[in-house]
C-alpha cells in the first residue's frame, strides 16, 4: 500500500543521479538476491521506491545512454550502436535544465563522442567517452561479422585482482564527494543536478580480492540454459553466440568464477555509490535532494550460454531502478512497467519545471507520480541494432508477457508471470498465435520494424565506408572494453 508523502513532490530540489554500467537487476540485496551484498543501495531503496520492472531501451551502452539523455527511443535518435555515440545533436534533459539556469555537472563514464560536444552538462569531471571519438566500428558490421574473441576471454580470465576500471570508479566517487562538499559550502541555493557514472560491474571481470572472497564458489549457482541441449536455439541467439565466441559452453568452474567476480564487482560499485550517498547525508543535503539509481543495461551472467548484454531477455534488458528523497514514499516497491526514457521527464520535474508541449510528446512518463502509486506507461519498449545481430530485434513488455520481434526470423513470447526465467517460448504454440498477432500489431503501431532495420543498416554501411571498408576495419579490429581515461585501447584484429 502506497502512502502519500505530506511534502509536495513538485517542490524544486536538487537531483543526484547515480548510474552504473551493466548491473543485472537481480544482483542486489533489495531485489532479493540471497548472496550479493549491496547495503548502501538497499538502504536507498528502504528510504524510497524500488521499481521491480524497469528496463533499458537498448541492451548496449551507447544507444541506451543516448535514450536516457534524450528521452527518445533509439529509432527516434539514430544512435544505433557503439560507433554512433551521443553528440548533443538531439537536445536532452541536461540542455533543458542548463537553459533554465541550473548547474548540471557530470562525473565519470558518459560513453558519448567527445568532451567538445555540447552534450548537456555544464562541466564534466574525469569523463570517459568512446575510443577516439569513434567507438567500435567493427560492431557496425552486421552481416558476416568477425568473432569477438575478447568477449570469451573476459569470462575465462575473471577473478580477483586490480584494474584501472576499479581505480577509476574510486576516483569518480572521490570527485563526486568533493563536488558535493563544494556545493554545500556555496551560497547558491539554485537546484542542481549531479550525474555520477561508474564503470562497474562492466568488464573487465576483475574484483578486489577481499570482495571476491565474500562469494565462495561452492555457493554459486550455475546459470539457466547454459549447457548444450538446454540452450534455446533461436537463430538470433545462434548468430550472437558465434559472434561472441560462445558457441562452446563455458565450464562449470568458469561460470562460477565469473559469477563470483561479478557479484564482487556489484558489491564494489555499491561501496562507491555508498561513499557518495553518505557524503550527501553527512553534509545535510539529503533532505533537499532526490536520488535516482539505475544502470544502462543488464548482464547475461551465463544464461542461455551468453555473457555480456546484447539480448532482450530479462537478464540483459532489465535494470535496477530506485528513487528516493523529498516527496517519495519510503520502503515501497512499484511493479509498474518503466524504462530509461522515463528519466527525461523525471529529471526535469524534479527541479520544478513543467514539461513543454513538445516534451509531453516524448515516450517517457515521470517516475515521481508513479512512485507515489500512480499508473505507469503500461508497456516497456526496447530495441537492438548492433553487434552480433544480422537484423533488428524489438521488445514489448507489459504486466504479464514479453513479446520479441525479430526481423526476418520467428518471434518469441514469454509469460513472465508463470515463467519469470523465460524458459518456455510460447510463440510456436498454436494457442498463442492470436496473442502473437496482437503484440505484432501493437509493435507496428509504434515502429516500422523493417523500415527501421533498413535505416540502421544504411547508416552503419555509410559509417563502414567512411572508415575504409570492411577489410580495413577487420585489420584494425576492435578493443575488448573501452579504456578509462589515461589508458590506451587494446585493439584485436577481427577473427573469422
Amino acid at each position: 500500500m502506497f502512502h502519500r508523502d505530506s511534502e509536495s513532490l513538485e517542490q524544486p530540489g536538487n537531483l543526484l543521479f547515480i548510474l552504473s554500467d551493466q548491473h543485472n537487476r537481480d544482483t542486489l540485496g533489495c531485489y532479493g538476491h540471497p548472496l550479493v551484498e549491496t547495503p548502501h543501495l538497499d538502504a536507498l531503496a528502504a528510504r524510497g521506491v524500488r521499481f521491480s520492472s524497469a528496463y533499458c531501451n537498448s541492451p548496449l551502452c551507447v544507444p541506451s545512454r543516448a535514450s536516457l539523455a534524450t528521452g527518445r527511443y533509439v529509432h527516434q535518435t539514430g544512435y544505433w550502436d557503439n560507433a554512433s555515440p551521443y553528440d548533443g545533436r538531439i537536445p536532452g534533459w541536461g540542455h533543458r535544465l542548463m537553459e533554465a539556469g541550473h548547474r548540471v555537472d557530470a562525473v565519470g563514464k558518459l560513453h558519448y563522442r567527445n568532451v567538445e560536444d555540447p552534450v548537456g552538462f555544464s562541466r564534466t569531471l574525469l569523463p570517459m567517452n568512446v575510443v577516439d571519438g569513434i567507438g567500435d566500428v567493427m560492431g557496425s558490421i552486421r552481416d558476416g561479422a568477425p568473432v569477438y574473441e575478447m568477449e570469451r576471454e573476459d569470462v575465462e580470465n575473471a577473478g580477483p585482482g586490480v584494474s584501472a576500471s576499479l581505480d577509476y570508479d574510486a576516483d569518480v566517487a572521490g570527485l563526486a564527494c568533493d563536488w558535493l562538499k563544494r556545493r554545500a559550502r556555496s551560497s547558491n541555493r539554485h537546484p542542481w543536478v549531479l550525474f555520477v557514472s561508474f564503470v562497474s560491474p562492466h568488464p573487465p571481470f576483475v574484483a578486489p580480492p577481499e570482495l571476491y572472497e565474500k562469494y565462495p564458489l561452492d555457493e554459486i549457482s550455475l546459470p539457466v540454459q547454459f549447457r548444450h541441449g538446454e540452450q534455446p536455439r533461436h537463430p538470433s541467439l545462434e548468430v550472437l553466440r558465434h559472434t561472441l565466441d560462445m558457441e562452446e559452453p563455458f565450464a562449470d568452474d568458469e561460470n562460477r568464477r565469473a559469477t563470483a567476480t561479478y557479484f564482487a564487482m556489484c558489491t564494489w560499485v555499491d561501496r562507491q555509490a555508498g561513499r557518495v550517498l553518505d557524503t550527501l547525508e553527512n553534509l545535510g543535503l539529503e533532505d533537499g535532494t532526490r536520488v535516482i539509481y539505475t544502470s544502462d543495461h543488464g548482464e547475461s551472467m551465463g544464461r542461455r550460454g551468453l555473457w555480456g548484454k546484447f539480448t532482450l531477455y530479462e537478464e540483459s534488458v532489465a535494470v535496477p531502478m530506485i528513487v528516493a528523497g523529498p516527496g517519495v514514499p519510503r520502503g515501497e516497491v512499484s511493479s509498474e512497467i518503466v524504462s530509461l526514457v522515463d528519466c527525461y521527464p523525471t529529471i526535469v520535474e524534479a527541479l520544478g519545471h513543467e514539461l513543454s508541449d513538445a516534451e509531453r510528446e516524448l515516450p517517457g512518463r515521470s517516475l515521481w507520480p508513479i512512485a507515489r502509486g500512480g499508473p505507469g506507461p503500461g508497456v516497456a519498449f526496447s530495441e537492438y541494432h548492433a553487434v552480433g545481430s544480422t537484423s533488428a530485434s524489438y521488445m514489448l513488455r507489459d504486466r504479464r508477457h514479453k513479446y520479441i520481434h525479430h526481423v526476418g526470423e520467428r518471434p518469441q513470447l514469454f509469460d513472465l508471470k508463470s515463467d519469470p526465467q523465460e524458459l518456455n517460448d510460447l510463440a510456436e504454440d498454436p494457442g498463442s498465435r492470436e496473442l502473437v498477432a496482437v503484440y505484432e500489431r501493437h509493435l507496428r503501431s509504434l515502429v516500422d520494424p523493417e523500415g527501421v532495420d533498413a535505416a540502421a543498416k544504411a547508416d552503419q554501411q555509410a559509417l563502414i565506408e567512411r572508415h575504409g571498408g570492411r577489410e580495413l576495419i577487420f585489420q584494425k579490429g576492435t578493443f575488448g572494453n573501452t579504456p578509462v581515461p589515461g589508458q590506451n585501447p587494446d585493439f584485436h584484429a577481427g577473427a573469422g
